[in-house]
């Protein structure tokens, strides 16, 4: 009968993984974020009723993020792997699954984002238009700071979205959480690395929960002034 894993062994292996994934999902949630929410603020406004009405550049933009937004990771991370040997020259580890994560993750965040901005009272939104404020003062000092609290909670959806989509990465060789709880869980039968990495894996969905609901309120401005 073999012997358990000593849980120091494990420990150790479950720190380094445990970097790995978080390498992943904190510059993975960065990129997405930084290149969708533009997406999202150009479906609001082109949107039927929106600043700026643009009917066939809406349809064609928003059929590009639902194409996205429907696409397996699984089946993502295969199409994409000559684009990320391209730009990384290798299709191995943390660093080369961030690329396949980022582009699954800008048409997530940007219908996100057009569905918070979509939540602003439009009568916010046209009293800033009647004082003459051009529209990108009126998408930063209206639509972005009405909606900042749920605009937190949804980086905070994407986060942990893509801490699940990571897990997958680790499958096909991207490292982290996901291939230690394959590699050394699964086809070696070690319940202790199998069950560790799953315990570690809800801790920082937990974390990252926390953390966001905690800087929404931060963020409320109702909530504020209220107080």
């Amino acid at each position: 009968m073999r012997s358990a894993t000593p849980w120091s062994e494990v420990f150790d292996q479950l720190l380094v993984a445990t970097g790995e994934t978080l390498y992943m999902v904190v510059v993975s949630t960065v990129i997405a974020v930084l290149l969708g929410t533009p997406v999202g603020i150009w479906l609001q406004l082109t949107a039927p009723g929106g600043l700026r009405p643009r009917p066939v550049l809406h349809k064609v933009l928003g059929f590009v993020v639902d194409l996205g937004r429907s696409m397996p990771f699984l089946v993502l991370l295969v199409v994409l792997t000559s684009l990320t040997r391209l730009l990384l020259s290798s299709t191995i580890g943390p660093t080369a699954a961030i690329v396949p994560l980022s582009v699954g993750a800008i048409p997530f965040v940007g219908r996100l984002v057009q569905n918070v901005l979509s939540e602003v009272h439009v009568s916010v939104v046209e009293a800033a238009v009647t004082t003459g404020s051009s529209t990108l003062r009126i998408v930063r000092s209206v639509l972005l700071r009405e909606s900042a609290p749920a605009l937190v909670n949804a980086v905070g959806v994407t986060a942990i979205a893509l801490l699940g989509y990571s897990a997958m990465a680790g499958v096909v060789g991207g490292g982290g959480l996901g291939d230690l709880a394959v590699r050394m869980g699964y086809q070696r039968f070690n319940d202790r690395y199998l069950w560790s990495t799953v315990v570690v894996l809800a801790v920082i969905a937990t974390a990252i929960q926390l953390v966001t609901n905690r800087v929404a309120r931060g963020v409320d401005r109702r909530r504020t002034t209220s107080v």
